[in-house]
């Protein structure tokens, strides 16, 4: 593969910010990233992975559905296409987010608490032990979720303060953390090229 095809859910949240990590792990494993931002559907069945950021998960999700970008959306996690969710992506991808206003997308069988680690004044950084890295990975925590019920077929992949703030469902890695707003991009690694490596092998 020359070039990944790398969608954005860029409805709302921090979008440049994850295209540019994408492009820098792309770049390690030598490959051109072509970034995708995804605000209306028919863009979603062409991209190789998918990314949906950070924001205001009621918001995100009720764009998502009128947009018709949530069907979409399911469709590439069924077909074993990877997916990273950050934060009130995660929140959107889970199959319950205890908030009627949030339309999840049961792509990861997880519960979640949004803002769970408090206000945006109690934001903090972390060095995270995240299984498949070598070293901390230094996660940055912004009114994130709180995962509190993890269904038996995902994986842990991270804990803080002994709960999960990192995991795996198939092709789907969730993070409660924003690992774009630093400069290592081993999350995105993690996510999207262990996946298409698997994929290429299998």
């Amino acid at each position: 593969m020359d070039t990944l095809r790398a969608g954005v859910v860029a409805v709302q949240g921090d979008v440049s910010e994850h295209a540019d990590a994408i492009e820098r792990a792309a770049e390690a494993h030598g490959v051109t990233a072509e970034i995708v931002e995804i605000r209306r559907a028919g863009l979603v069945p062409d991209c190789d992975v998918l990314l949906m950021p950070g924001g205001e998960s009621t918001t995100i999700s009720r764009l998502l559905e009128r947009e018709g970008i949530d069907d979409e959306i399911e469709a590439h996690v069924d077909a074993g296409k990877p997916v990273l969710a950050t934060c009130a992506g995660l929140i959107v991808a889970s199959s319950d987010a205890k908030d009627d206003r949030v339309e999840t997308l049961d792509l990861v069988d997880v519960t979640v608490d949004r803002n769970a680690f408090g206000r945006q004044v109690d934001s903090f950084e972390a060095p995270l032990d995240v299984e498949g890295l070598d070293s901390p990975f230094p996660a940055v925590f912004i009114r994130a979720p709180l995962i509190d019920d993890v269904g038996d077929d995902v994986e842990v992949l991270a804990e803080w303060d002994g709960n999960p703030v990192a995991v795996r469902a198939g092709p789907v890695v969730g993070t409660s953390f924003h690992p774009e707003l630093t400069p290592d991009s081993r999350i995105h690694d993690l996510a999207f090229f262990d996946e298409l490596e698997v994929e290429a092998q299998a």
